[in-house]
């Protein structure tokens, strides 16, 4: 019993750790006016709440693709990983993150809607993390640490890049601008994630290649985009 508790406890750290380094370095980006803690706390519990969302969307999802499509065919898998995975998940999170920050007081600065991207995005990966340790065991902490966190990361940065130009141009009054930002917000992190679940589940070498070279592309652009954006931060 002992050594399943502190097997148990090794697991879950190793989940969790690496999501939590990584709200780190994005808070500590937000250079202009550090986000009240407690929102920052219910963004990530958000997160975790998205993934339930997550899982109703995505059980529908794949009955309904069922039904219309053979299971394993190409069709099927770019409408189940762009479509189902990626506007479940995606969309989950993007619905609860303008649920609690679009009118919250402390959203002021363009740069806070990547910070609250990533929190909820993060939150859902922590969620996903131990959920995957646990069945998998701690190698796949270990792949994970690399891939899928950074990821979900990386989606919460483009989503948050778009998000807070969105919450700029309401506040020039540009309405039409703004609703054009918040679909890009929903939209390009779809896209990014079912390009990186269909690449990912290849079975081939080629797909091994051609996915290392995406997310490293993917992880040098979105670390790009929020020193750019930390470093133009102003107040809006």
């Amino acid at each position: 019993m002992l050594s399943y508790f502190l097997v148990n406890r090794i697991l879950i750290f190793s989940a969790v750790i690496p999501a939590l380094l990584l709200l780190a370095q994005i808070y500590r980006a937000d250079r202009l006016e550090p986000e009240p803690p407690g929102l920052l706390f219910s963004l990530v519990v958000n997160g975790v709440l998205a993934t339930v969302l997550a899982l109703i969307g995505e059980r529908v999802g794949t009955l309904v693709l069922s039904l219309l499509l053979a299971e394993g065919s190409l069709i099927y898998n770019l409408l189940f990983f762009f479509l189902v995975v990626g506007v479940s998940e995606e969309g989950a999170k993007y619905l609860l993150l303008r649920r609690r920050t679009w009118r919250h007081p402390a959203f002021n600065c363009q740069f806070d809607g990547v910070v609250y991207a990533v929190f909820v995005s993060l939150g859902f990966a922590l969620w996903e993390n131990i959920s995957y340790v646990q069945m998998f065991g701690l190698g796949t902490a270990l792949v994970r640490a690399v891939t899928a966190i950074p990821g979900h990361a990386c989606f919460g940065v483009f989503m948050g890049a778009w998000y807070g130009l969105a919450k700029r141009y309401e506040n020039m009054g540009d309405y039409a601008a703004s609703s054009a930002c918040r679909r890009r917000a929903l939209l390009i992190p779809v896209l990014l994630h079912g390009l990186y679940d269909f690449i990912a589940t290849g079975a081939s070498e080629f797909y091994g290649l051609v996915f290392l070279i995406f997310i490293t592309v993917l992880f040098v652009r979105a670390i790009c985009l929020v020193r750019r954006l930390s470093d133009t931060d102003e107040y809006i």
